[in-house]
């Protein structure tokens, strides 16, 4: 058996049965072997063609060789190949393709008779009697043989892949897009025969002449300048405004960092408006400061008449005008001035013919709406804490009490002036409420340096000299020493007397309630610390007051020294 299996390893070639011996390949000589890699590096370099497969694709010349050729022991024989890298029809699932779905809305015939095998109720042959969905019948089809249901659709058995199960248009039929764009060409035709229909009305009625249908048809002037293209925030339409938003270069100081005062103006974090002059409360001029407030920026210089001329050009060019803002600023101006003087003219002809015919002009003289009813229509913001934002001054705060009220010939009120912790008046410097003004000549007799008559008299007390810290200390300890001394013949003296009998009586009941007071707190205290400690009460809120020396004297003699060989005696 041993020489056997030698002699097939060791054969050559392939037998006459076809089967492939597993011959190993013969070893290259050096010859072959530089020949070979010269080939390799030539292919690399683009200078030689690549290497063909069996199946006649190029292999790239980078793949190395041990993933481009066949092993050995499968077929030596075999060229240089990638079929093995591919995936192998064999082995691949085969998916649903892209224009597979399942069927809707399709009826199968219905039979004529009943058919053996089919639903014993309704007579299908795709399910039984206990799946019918029909409503259960007196007599079935399997007796009458009438009113035989169709049988359901089979549906296909989709297999789809991962990117089929997830794709959102998959079974999506292209003729229902087909029908919304017919239905929106049908709509369409229906506005342009509207529209032209109208344009023969008005041209028939004399309205409009040759020459303005012709600028107005939709051939010429549909998509063919782009000047009729309204410019981002021109259009204005309520149906669709185009919002442009406030956004402001990094390198600029934020609205919000210009005044840190939370009483200046308001800033709006939403819209990133500041309105008012956030410098304001500081007394420097607007027009000095690099920003005094949106409303200063917005309404100043030509700002209002240019808002008022784009509002009018937006209008005439609803009634047919065109006109444009950018593209003909002279002849919209020009157009705005004769509407101005027109519009006038024609409220003054209008005024006078209704006053001719029906009369009244003396009522016009009738005093202002603002005095007969209180009330005006002048437009007024406010923020949301109330401040006035635009349309009225800031009102100045006034106190209840009466102010700038001059009484007994001053010229200042009482409170203008302050010296030394007092208030006075600042016309005469007096001191005195309700006295009489004196004017200059009282100011220099309260700035002279003479004195009352009993103060002369007096003499001027001598200066201390400094003294240094030892002297101080010196001092400070012989008053002690003589306040104890003191203090020690007051003892004998009285030890005989009535009072200090009161004292030591009062002393003594002093010291029993705070001796009854310490046995409470004992017993109060034992009894919370046998309570769980989740359901102590709060002692923090309890008012803490310096104890007394009698409640100093209580505690030392109820307090329990562990050292004391008597203690567990005590309780008892």
């Amino acid at each position: 058996m041993t020489e056997q299996a030698t002699d097939v390893v060791a054969g050559v070639g392939v037998s006459s049965e076809g089967i492939v011996g597993l011959d190993e390949p013969k070893k290259m000589t050096r010859e072959d072997w530089r020949k070979k890699k010269e080939l390799e590096e030539q292919r690399k370099l683009g200078n030689a063609p690549a290497e063909v497969d069996e199946e006649g694709k190029d292999i790239n010349p980078h793949i190395p060789q041990y993933i481009s050729s066949v092993p050995w022991y499968i077929d030596p024989s075999k060229r240089p190949t990638l079929k093995h890298q591919r995936p192998q029809d064999e082995i691949e699932a085969q998916y649903s393709s892209i224009g597979e779905w399942y069927k809707r809305g399709v009826q199968e015939a219905a039979a004529t008779k009943f058919r053996k095998g089919a639903c014993e109720n309704c007579g299908a042959m795709t399910h039984k009697k206990k799946d019918c969905l029909e409503r259960p019948r007196k007599v079935g089809a399997k007796y009458t043989g009438t009113s035989i249901a169709p049988d359901e659709h089979s549906q296909l058995q989709l297999d789809l892949d991962y990117d089929g199960k997830r794709d959102r248009w998959n079974g999506y039929d292209p003729e229902d897009h087909q029908r919304i764009v017919e239905e929106y060409a049908k709509v369409d035709l229906a506005k342009r025969t509207l529209k032209a229909h109208k344009l023969q009305d008005e041209l028939a009625s004399g309205k409009l002449d040759h020459a303005e249908r012709e600028h107005d048809s939709e051939d010429e002037d549909e998509d063919k300048y782009a000047d009729d293209i309204d410019m981002p925030g021109q259009n204005f339409d309520s149906k669709r405004r185009i919002t442009v938003r406030n956004l402001r270069i990094r390198e600029d100081t934020a609205k919000y960092l210009r005044n840190l005062d939370p009483n200046s103006a308001y800033y709006d974090p939403k819209t990133r408006a500041m309105r008012e002059n956030p410098y304001s409360n500081t007394g420097m001029n607007p027009d000095e400061v690099g920003y005094a407030g949106d409303n200063f920026a917005r309404y100043s210089g030509a700002t209002v008449t240019m808002a008022q001329t784009q509002l009018f050009a937006w209008e005439a060019y609803e009634r047919g005008s065109e006109v444009h803002l950018q593209a003909d600023p002279t002849k919209l101006e020009l157009l705005h001035r004769s509407f101005k003087v027109k519009k006038e003219d024609f409220k003054e002809k209008q005024r006078d013919s209704i006053l001719e015919k029906y009369g009244g002009e003396e009522h016009l003289d009738a005093p202002p709406r603002e005095l007969l009813l209180a009330q005006t229509e002048d437009y007024v913001e406010y923020s949301r804490h109330g401040a006035v934002l635009k349309g009225l001054e800031k009102a100045v705060a006034r106190s209840k009490y009466e102010e700038d009220v001059l009484i007994n010939n001053h010229t200042c009120i009482w409170g203008s002036f302050w010296k030394d912790g007092s208030w006075g008046y600042k016309c005469c410097h007096s001191m005195v409420k309700q006295s009489y003004c004196t004017g200059e000549t009282g100011i220099g007799i309260n700035y002279t340096d003479c004195v009352p008559f009993e103060e002369g008299l007096m003499e001027p007390p001598e200066e201390e000299e400094p003294k240094s810290l030892l002297e101080m200390h010196r001092d400070k300890m012989m008053k002690e020493k003589k306040k104890k001394k003191k203090s020690k013949k007051n003892k004998k003296r009285g030890s005989d007397g009535s009072d200090s009998e009161d004292d030591e009586k009062k002393k003594k009941e002093k010291l029993k309630k705070a001796l009854e007071a310490e046995d409470k707190w004992v017993k109060h205290i034992e009894t919370i610390m046998q309570v769980d400690e989740r359901k102590r009460p709060y002692s923090s809120l309890q008012e803490v007051k310096a104890p007394t020396e009698e409640e100093m004297e209580a505690f030392r003699m109820k307090r329990c020294r562990e050292d004391d060989p008597m203690a567990p005696f005590l309780g008892q």
